[in-house]
């Protein structure tokens, strides 16, 4: 008898091959390594679904004052005031704070009609089309058209804007990212807008975000300082486009490769929302988070000493046969979800959620209401070497 000797467990987040298809992987560290170390990167991760949510909520010991990317913690940075997805309390709820009445799923849905008609924009002229890019002629613009009209930032702008905020978040192929003091609180393009805002206010959240008051952690009544505010817009333009941006992309691959539930939400739209909250489980933007591990833990049988770094591995919770069975690398749009970890969970969970499945749910309404059929260019299409995961084209054939 033959014995085939499995390979060893290795996930390194930087190699390629591994970005593209890192979920046989995923599997066999949730059924061989649930607490996995990389020592060549030097980090632990953890990839089952209860291990990834615990390990969220408890900030005390897995800290994200430091960041929530590998390179980034080991830069060991002192980051400034405001990058509130980069703080623990008493900072974080402060900060966070500011944007929780802006952000308001009531809010979000008052903006259904224009989101729509930005899709009706890009999509309408594409009608009678034999191909259609479901990143350069929606996931690029619609997201960028709708960050930005909450900011208040004029049409004419928005795509250099989203250019320069896509090439913060870029790295070399198979090489980890570059962090510098300035790239937080960058004033390239949101300084004239900031002082445009100030002599000449309107209805839109920069103005609300330059006037909002709030207690710090002081007790001092105050309003964001310039740096605070640039990093507010930066982290807000940056994350408002480029995830749904994925998101879309993703939309576009998964439903292209399973054309008998495409034409089933043809036919039954009520299907769509659970059919999205599907694809952000399948296909997460970001693959993982790290944390900053503030205290000698044992996790598994092992401890991870103080001063670790913790990859939480959404994109393996997501898939966990344990909480989604049978198969969760399957693809099914009658799945009951409960919930996924796609956004984050406690007090990271991310702000922008509400808006993210509102764009995501109506790109694929008006997609599908116009582009019934579709088959993904597998030959042209590429994936994108960045901090989010997802395609930088993805060009399909129309019928």
């Amino acid at each position: 008898m033959t014995i085939t000797q499995q390979p060893e467990i290795y996930y390194d987040p930087y190699e390629p091959a591994l970005q593209v298809d890192p979920f046989p992987i995923f599997r066999r560290m949730r059924d061989e390594q649930p607490l996995y170390y990389n020592e060549k990167h030097d980090f632990y991760a953890l990839s089952r679904f209860d291990d990834v949510d615990k390990a969220f909520v408890d900030v005390a010991t897995f800290s994200s004052a430091r960041g929530n990317i590998l390179e980034l913690i080991k830069a060991n940075m002192d980051l400034p005031s405001g990058v509130f997805i980069f703080e623990d309390p008493p900072m974080h709820p402060v900060h966070r704070g500011v944007l929780t009445g802006i952000f308001t799923p009531r809010k979000m849905a008052a903006l259904e009609g224009r989101i729509r008609d930005f899709c009706a924009q890009v999509l309408d002229p594409l009608v009678g089309s034999r191909q259609l890019d479901f990143v350069a002629d929606l996931g690029a613009k619609m997201p960028m058209r709708v960050i930005g009209m909450l900011l208040g930032i004029p049409e004419q702008d928005q795509e250099e804007i989203r250019v320069h905020q896509d090439e913060k978040l870029r790295r070399e192929e198979g090489e980890p990212g570059e962090f510098n003091d300035d790239q937080f609180a960058d004033g390239t393009f949101f300084t004239q807008y900031i002082d445009w805002r100030v002599k000449n206010p309107s209805d839109d959240l920069m103005t609300a975000l330059i006037n909002a008051e709030f207690e710090d952690e002081k007790g001092t009544i105050r309003r964001l300082t310039r740096d605070e505010l640039l990093i507010f817009i930066n982290v807000l333009a940056t994350a408002g486009n480029e995830t749904t941006n994925r998101t879309i992309g993703w939309s576009g691959k998964i439903l292209g490769d399973a054309p008998d539930q495409r034409r089933e939400l043809v036919a039954n739209p009520e299907l769509i929302p659970n059919a999205v909250e599907e694809i952000l489980r399948l296909q997460p933007a970001a693959l993982q988070a790290c944390r900053y591990v503030t205290r000698d833990v044992e996790i598994h049988g092992q401890t991870m000493p103080e001063g670790s770094v913790l990859m939480l591995l959404m994109g393996s919770a997501n898939r966990d046969e344990r909480v989604f069975p049978p198969d969760g690398d399957r693809f099914d749009i009658h799945r009951k979800i409960g919930r996924h970890l796609t956004f984050g969970r406690g007090n990271h969970f991310c702000l922008g959620a509400a808006l993210a499945r509102l764009e995501a749910r109506i790109a694929v309404e008006e997609i599908l209401k116009r582009f019934p059929d579709w088959e993904p260019d597998m030959d042209k299409a590429k994936l994108d070497s960045s901090q989010v995961r997802g395609w930088a084209t993805l060009p399909v054939h129309l019928p």
